[in-house]
């Protein structure tokens, strides 16, 4: 039984890698992910309520393998460029991850502007080829 345990272990994490390591999910052409609300240069005030839209793709909790889905990042005053495209998103302050497949959400921000955009993940956190990405939009927390 222990040797059973071991080697399912072993045999998960190296799915998990499998599916983290350099794997991007080809995304559809045309989809798109956008915020639906607050709007670009919105003034707000906490808690911030924020709604994900997504077209030409389904949302689907992390771990749930099928095609043409995913599941929304948000992008918290982080550039684009700083994140690598061909490994699974960091959970962070900076980069919140909705793996249950969530559409919007309720939080607070720091008072101050931020910059805002949603990053698509596939089944296991990674963006897909090519990224699915909104448009940045800036928001001011009073």
């Amino acid at each position: 039984m222990k040797q059973f345990l071991t080697t399912t272990a072993a045999a998960l994490m190296i799915a998990g890698v499998a599916i983290a390591d350099g794997h991007r999910t080809e995304a559809p052409e045309g989809a798109t992910v956008y915020i639906i609300s607050p709007a670009d240069g919105a003034t707000v005030s906490n808690p911030v309520t924020l709604v994900f839209g997504l077209r030409g793709m389904g949302v689907a909790p992390a771990g749930t393998d099928v095609d043409d889905t995913g599941h929304h990042h948000l992008l918290i005053n982080t550039d684009p460029g700083d994140v690598d495209m061909n490994e699974a998103l960091p959970a962070t302050d900076q980069i919140v991850h909705f793996g249950g497949g969530q559409t919007q959400v309720t939080r607070e921000l720091p008072a101050g502007t931020h910059t805002l955009r949603l990053l698509l993940g596939d089944m296991g956190h990674v963006p897909h080829d090519p990224p699915v990405m909104s448009e940045a939009i800036t928001v001011t927390v009073e």
